[in-house]
Order: structure tokens, then C-alpha cells, then sequence
């Protein structure tokens, strides 16, 4: 379940009390893993995999609440800001428009040049911190418009006027300093409060930065660009039976050689802030790390994309040989080749299985890996993901041929769509998967309205937040049933073991 979707007041699920209750609502559930989607701080469209920066926190996710608690803001002036119209559904516009004025009064404030740990927190965080700041601030001098659109001096990071703009803009770039240094603050209490309860972080890591992002403006030598500093080719997937013309998904793509030779510095220093922010760490679309698909810039859909190699077992080795041993799992699905395969087992990273990829009646062959009685243990088993509809939905929409496929594998006839997604639970619950992970929407039986995202689509997505009254001790009950029947539960001693 992702940060935004926590149940609480002011518009948006973050670091409030009530995501210290879901923690202990997991712990009441005999779970001890609770998955995340990124935390990045979001542009346009709201995708946590589309974000400003790899390194910072998403400022959303900071607990007015607590705020209020230090004396920084008034219950008067949160509850003024009418952030919240639907407590199901996030309003994006909302918190843009009225949530960020109460962070920088919360700012305004709190002097913070005076708190030693900021400083503290400042310089342990150099390395991308300053940067990011320095960008967030020149966007909004920019009337958020992209980096792309700025002057030229600044666009291409010419030192003068980096400096100009740094001494200009101190103040922006204190604020944005002072938020991540809030939402890292209010981050790690809440995962040590979770570890505590014998709860581990999965955090997901994108195999992509946006274009217009802090990551991207700082190092254009990283990708693929031209003597303009502009993506040469970018990130996307070919047209398949879901879509005649592929996805394009415009991210720039990295130039992996030069980045072999630097070492792969930059990745590195990526995977050792995911260590800080997770106990396991979910790596988003891993086959682009085999080999990756290549769109032309300007390309108007991903037709005419072509496969290129990746890093492949290099990244790894480098990443084994400096940071030691990095608990991972890694999301290889889509088209998946042999070499896709090799490199998961040469990693001995679990991957991941969906359920609602099994039950497709094209595939007569009985070799569907998403299968339950074609897994191994090194796996972790999903009903769906965030990408995916809602088990009951999902069973809604099954064409005639898969609804037969599905009905036939578990052996019963056509029943309550309810009963159906239970009998999934209880399917992904009972296989061999070392682990398994289940959509909190799934458990309570929701359908795809309570979809998270439809991929390819703007608008509409993103938006999806549980009640409090639905994280009910019946559900948690239920729930730690499921688990204890399958043999799922793991005890804090075996957890710290």
C-alpha cells in the first residue's frame, strides 16, 4: 500500500499517527513486510515513478499533524486550508495549491539554520541535496516550468549563474532544504517504529529519472544526449497485445559504458540511499538492466524502438564489491527473455509472480511461469500490483476463455466475485513463494475503483486512500488467519534472527 493511500485528515496519506496505527494494524495482521511505491517527490501527473529527484522525499507525505504538535502551524490554519473534499480520493490540485503554503509557514517559523542536526543533516546529504534544491527553487522562479525552457546560462548549469541564482535564491533553497530534512526526520521514525514492531520496509526503486529532474539537469553525462545536452533516445516498451503502438514512456536513457567506466558511481550512491530508506529494496522494470528498449527522441509513439544492451551482471558485481550484501527483489515482468532470466539467477534475487498474468488462455503450452504449480521458492508471489486492476475487478472483467482457465485451476464452478478473489488470496498464500506480498485493496474485497494505476493513461490515477474505519480488527483477524494457515507468520525472533 502506498504512503498517500494511509487513511487521516489534510488530503493525503503521510507520517501521521494514523500510519503508526497501520503499523500496528500489520503487526495485528501477522504480517512483516509492508511495501511501498516510490517516495519521490512528484511532477506532472502525480506518478511516484515519475519524480523530481531519486534522492528526495515527496514533501506530501510530511504530517501536518505534527507540525501543529511543534507549534509551527495551528489545527485552525490546516483545517482552513480545506485540503480534503473526498477522504477516499486525493485532490493533486489541492495540496499544490494550498498544502505548500502551510509547509513554508511551518518554515517561516521554525528557524532552522539553528538546529545543529540540520546542518548536520545538510552535509551528509551533499552529495544531491544542494543540487535538488537549487532546482526546485529555479523552478519556481520559472513559474514550474521545465529546465528545458530556462535561459541558457542556467539550463546548462554555467557556473556564474548558478552562482547568481544560488545567492538570489537562498532563502527557496533553505525551504526545500528544510522540507526533506523534515520528511527524512518524520520518514525514519516511523521505519524504526515499524522495524520495532517486526515490520520491514519494501521500497521500489524506478529503473528511470524523469527528464525534468534535479538527476538529470545535474548530470547530463550519465545519458544518452547530444551536444545540447537533449535525450538522443529514450525509455518506452514495444506495442504487444495490449497496446498496437507500445508505450513510450520519455525518460532519457542512461549511456551505460560511460557509466561502466566511472564505475557506476552514480547507481552506487543510488543503491546505498534505497539501503538507508528500506530494509528490501524493489527494483522497477529489471529487464532494462539485460537489455533496454531504445525510442528515437521525437518519436511520436514506440513503434519503431529497437533492443539495446544493458549493464547487465557488471552493475552488480560493482555494486556487491562496494556496498556489500543489498537485500533485493526485482520486478522482471513484461516480455522476459533467456538472458532476462540468466541475469535473475546469476543475482539469486527473488523475482516477482502476478497472478492475474496466469489465466490467459493463449497460452496452451502449461509452461506460464506465473503460474503457482511452475514457481520455485525464490520468488515472491503477487495477486496483482499497483499497475494492475483489483482482484475483484479483474475477475469482472475476464473474458469467457480465461474466466474458464481460472475457474478450472481452482477447481470450483462460477461463484460471488468475492469468493473468487478469496480463493486467490488463498492461492498465492498456499504456493511455494518464499514471500508474498498482497494489495491491501484485495484483502478487503474492493473493485477497480479502488484501482491505483492504469498504465498509459493521465489523469485519474494515483489517487486511491483507505478509511480508517476499513482497518478494523475483523480485517486484521482475518487476515493473520489467512497467513497462520499457510504458515506465513514470522516471529519477531525469527525476523531478527
Amino acid at each position: 500500500m502506498p504512503v498517500f493511500s494511509l487513511p487521516g485528515e489534510y488530503g493525503i496519506g503521510c507520517f501521521s499517527r494514523q500510519a503508526y496505527r497501520f503499523v500496528d494494524f500489520l503487526a495485528e495482521a501477522g504480517q512483516s513486510y509492508w511495501q511501498l511505491l516510490p517516495l519521490g517527490p512528484t511532477s506532472y501527473g502525480d506518478s511516484p515513478y515519475q519524480s523530481f529527484s531519486t534522492f528526495a522525499g515527496n514533501p506530501y507525505f510530511i504530517s501536518l499533524e505534527e507540525l501543529i504538535g511543534q507549534g509551527l502551524l495551528t489545527e485552525e490554519e490546516c483545517q482552513s486550508a480545506n485540503l480534503e473534499s473526498d477522504p477516499e480520493k486525493i485532490d493533486y490540485a489541492a495540496l499544490y495549491e494550498r498544502r505548500f503554503p502551510l509547509l513554508r509557514r511551518a518554515f517561516e517559523r521554525g528557524e532552522i539554520e539553528k538546529m545543529p542536526d540540520f546542518q548536520c543533516f545538510v552535509e551528509d546529504n551533499a552529495f544531491w541535496l544542494e543540487d535538488y534544491a537549487l532546482f526546485m527553487a529555479l523552478k519556481d522562479a520559472h513559474g514550474g516550468r521545465s529546465f528545458t525552457e530556462w535561459e541558457g546560462p542556467l539550463r546548462n548549469r554555467e557556473s556564474q549563474a548558478l552562482e547568481q541564482a544560488r545567492q538570489g535564491l537562498r532563502r527557496e533553497i533553505l525551504f526545500y532544504e528544510y522540507l526533506q530534512y523534515v520528511f527524512q526526520d518524520q520518514y525514519f521514525r516511523l521505519k524504526t517504529y515499524a522495524n520495532s514492531k517486526g515490520i520491514e520496509i519494501i521500497g521500489d526503486i524506478p529503473i528511470y529519472v524523469a527528464h525534468d529532474s534535479s538527476d538529470f539537469w545535474c548530470n547530463p553525462g550519465l545519458f544518452q544526449v547530444d551536444e545540447n545536452r537533449q535525450p538522443t533516445g529514450v525509455a518506452g516498451c514495444p506495442p504487444d497485445g495490449f497496446s498496437a503502438e507500445g508505450q513510450l514512456w520519455g525518460n532519457p536513457l542512461y549511456d551505460w559504458e560511460g557509466q561502466k567506466r566511472d564505475g557506476f558511481s552514480w547507481w552506487i550512491e543510488r543503491i546505498r540511499r534505497c539501503m538507508r530508506l528500506y530494509d528490501v529494496i524493489r527494483i522497477d522494470h529489471f529487464r532494462g538492466l539485460d537489455e533496454y528498449y531504445r525510442i528515437p527522441a521525437g518519436a511520436p509513439n514506440a513503434v519503431h524502438g529497437s533492443w539495446m544492451p544493458g549493464p547487465g551482471l557488471a552493475l552488480f558485481e560493482k555494486i556487491w564489491e562496494t556496498l556489500g550484501h543489498v537485500s533485493i527483489l526485482v520486478e522482471d515482468l513484461g516480455f522476459i527473455t533467456d538472458s532476462v532470466r540468466q541475469l535473475v539467477a546469476r543475482t539469486e534475487y527473488p523475482n516477482m509472480k502476478v497472478l492475474e498474468f496466469a489465466f490467459d488462455s493463449r497460452d496452451t503450452g502449461g509452461a506460464n511461469l506465473y503460474l503457482p504449480h511452475n514457481y520455485d521458492r525464490n520468488c515472491v508471489v503477487y495477486t496483482g500490483t499497483h499497475d494492475n486492476e483489483t482482484l475483484v475487478g479483474w475477475i469482472r472483467d475476464l473474458c469467457p476463455e480465461d474466466k474458464k482457465m481460472f475457474l478450472a485451476y481452482l477447481g470450483t464452478e462460477e461463484t460471488d466475485e468475492r469468493d473468487l478473489a478469496e480463493r486467490m488470496l488463498r492461492l498465492a498464500q498456499e504456493s511455494v513463494a518464499d514471500s508474498c506480498i498482497i494489495p491491501l485493496q484485495d484483502y478487503l474485497g474492493l473493485d477497480n475503483r479502488a484501482r491505483i494505476n492504469r498504465p498509459s493513461t493521465l489523469g485519474g490515477n494515483w489517487m486511491w486512500r483507505v478509511t480508517e474505519e476499513a482497518l478494523s480488527p475483523g480485517l486484521a483477524e482475518y487476515i493473520h488467519t489467512l497467513t497462520a494457515t499457510y504458515g506465513r507468520l514470522v516471529s519477531q525472533k525469527d525476523r531478527t534472527e
